[in-house]
């Protein structure tokens, strides 16, 4: 026997004749070498070669096989080296032998033809029949055998079962795939607002038609009652009917053992079949109704969830020929509820520091002073994200001796941290003028003294500015001077504007020495004086510049309407891609004034 395989022989002459065929003895010959290949190619091919393989001669008779041979057909090499492959292994479908004539794998040995089958069959030496996939190739033995041919194959029930296995595979990790995508854009979903019923509108365009053909997601209120605030649907026919079911809901006192109840008072998911949707049916219940017009077959009501609570249910339903849920859907939907919990919930924090903000915000803005011959409005907008309070403020009250006081600042954040230091600098601010009245550069100054001393890292910028006492023709002067702010806006009444960029000086909180200059300017007949923070010019993709441009032809252009329209056709003209808070005061003499 060769190392590199198992035996094969050379069929000889011996005496002797049995019906014209001669009889033949099998000697052992040295190897596959023997027949032009090399012995690493034939160690390559005999002892790790994954698929049968049998060397024959030009009739078919086999001349050698390697290992996996002997293990698929359940044969030893020694019945098969000698043997006809054609007797011994070739087969129809039903078992039955196949004629010699009409066996295509002797055809193409004996045209020197390269043959290739999906499904041949085999048979094994325990008796069963093998399909196989076959390919026979023609190969030049020697001088002495002629041609004959190399036959490869494979069992193809195996063949099929790794097939399968491979797709079964392929399968789950697509599907894997795909919830692992849907994951994601639920989570965009989820964080794209905090608008809650908004936020879940979302949530159930995104889960039908991918998951369900029915989404419809409930929220319990703060008094216990239950409120549908989605439903969606995969038919654009049903969704004008679908959005009469959103709305209030019974009391659940009226269905305690409904499925929706238990998972509202902290049953984990429920999926419900068609038998079980049968067994819960109750013509009272709001959810049986809508199983029943959609004809819904299998159904999952999943908790929205929190550590602490329970807020509410996501139901997934689906209808004919879509497939009944199963337990790996549960799970998944289960997930996306406990998601969708932690978003509400998450959500619903941020509306309570939103309601606190504004209450904080309201108190923190006083009203306008009442002056006899001056007009003021103010108005205050907060950024479209956020608190929803920043250290945006206005403010304006009277002094001694006919002064107003306007002031206009900005402290540096958007949070309850900035609205706080907005009041301290406030109320301090309100202080100092009252001690030291004028020139402004001098409250001003002394407020930027005292910071420090009084808090932590408190920058902020503002504008404050004086109405002088009328002159005898009733004429006033504004003075004023400003810590880094932008600078005011003077609107005439014939249309004309500029801004007052005198008294500029460094913005509060720095800590260097720094002199702080006044400017002052009359304020003509039906003027108007508008100070305003940096949010009113600041919008994306524009620069600062660009944006006080823009202010000073809206103000210019709406120069002579009521000063309440002013202010709020001024700030719907600017609001464009709005980034920051906006604060706003604007002065005008009454007419007659001046």
């Amino acid at each position: 026997m060769s190392k590199c395989g198992p035996p094969i022989a050379r069929a000889e002459p011996t005496c002797g004749c049995d019906g014209g065929i001669a009889k033949k003895r099998f000697d052992p010959l040295p190897g596959p070498e023997g027949y032009g290949l090399s012995r690493e190619l034939a160690r390559a091919l005999f002892h790790g070669l994954r698929v049968g393989l049998l060397i024959v001669d030009g009739t078919g008779k086999i001349l050698m096989v390697n290992p996996t041979t002997e293990q698929v057909l359940a044969r030893p090499a020694r019945q098969l080296v000698g043997a006809d492959s054609h007797d011994l292994l070739h087969r129809n479908p039903d078992g039955s032998t196949m004629p010699r004539e009409r066996c295509r794998h002797l055809m193409a040995l004996r045209d020197s033809e390269t043959l290739r089958t999906v499904e041949t069959w085999y048979a094994r030496g325990d008796g069963t029949l093998l399909p196989v996939g076959l390919t026979v190739a023609p190969l030049q033995l020697d001088e002495e055998e002629g041609r004959g041919g190399v036959v490869l194959f494979y069992d193809l029930l195996r063949h099929k079962a790794v097939e399968e296995e491979q797709a079964a595979h392929l399968t789950i990790l697509t599907e894997l795939t795909d919830r692992l995508s849907l994951t994601a854009e639920i989570s965009t979903v989820l964080s794209s607002t905090l608008e809650v019923e908004e936020m879940l509108r979302r949530l159930s365009r995104v889960v039908v038609p991918q998951l369900a053909d029915w989404a419809l997601i409930d929220l319990l209120g703060p008094d216990g009652e239950l409120r549908r605030v989605s439903v969606v649907s995969r038919s654009t026919k049903d969704a004008c009917e679908a959005a009469d079911w959103a709305g209030p809901l019974p009391p659940l006192e009226e269905n305690l053992h409904s499925p929706l109840a238990r998972v509202l008072r902290g049953a984990p998911s429920i999926l419900l079949t068609a038998r079980e949707l049968g067994e819960h049916a109750h013509p009272a219940r709001p959810l049986q109704r809508l199983y029943d017009r959609i004809g819904a077959t299998s159904v999952i009501v999943a908790p929205l969830r929190t550590p602490r609570r329970v807020l509410g249910t996501l139901v997934l339903a689906r209808c004919p020929p879509s497939p009944d849920f199963d337990p790996a859907d549960v799970a998944f939907i289960s997930d996306i509820a406990g998601r969708a919990g932690l978003a509400v919930d998450n959500a619903d924090l941020f509306q309570q520091q939103r309601r606190i903000a504004e209450t904080m915000q309201r108190h923190l803005i006083t009203p306008l002073p009442d002056v006899e011959d001056l007009e003021l409005v103010a108005r205050y907008q907060p950024a479209p994200h956020g608190a929803q309070v920043g250290g945006d403020w206005y403010d304006a009250f009277p002094l001694p001796g006919g002064l107003t006081t306007l002031v206009i600042g900005d402290v540096a954040g958007h949070d309850l941290q900035a609205a706080a230091g907005m009041s301290q600098i406030r109320n301090m601010l309100r202080a100092m003028a009252w001690a030291q009245r004028t020139p402004p550069s001098r409250v001003v100054g002394r407020l930027d003294e005292a910071l420090p001393h009084l808090t932590d890292d408190l920058l902020a910028t503002l504008v404050l500015a004086l109405v002088e006492a009328p002159d005898e023709d009733g004429s006033r002067l504004l003075r004023w001077t400003s810590a880094g702010h932008p600078p005011p806006l003077l609107v005439e009444d014939d249309g004309s504007a500029r801004y007052l960029e005198e008294g500029q000086g460094l913005m509060l909180g720095t800590d260097l020495p720094t002199t702080r200059p006044d400017a002052g300017v009359p304020i003509p007949a039906r003027g108007t004086v508008l100070l305003y923070t940096d949010g009113l010019v600041e919008t994306v993709g524009s620069s600062l510049g660009a944006g006080m441009n823009r202010l000073r032809r809206h103000a210019a252009a709406l120069a002579r309407h009521p000063l309440p329209y002013f202010c709020d056709e001024l700030l719907a003209r600017m609001r464009h891609d709005v980034i920051d808070d906006i604060a706003l005061l604007a002065l005008r003499l009454r007419t007659g004034a001046g």
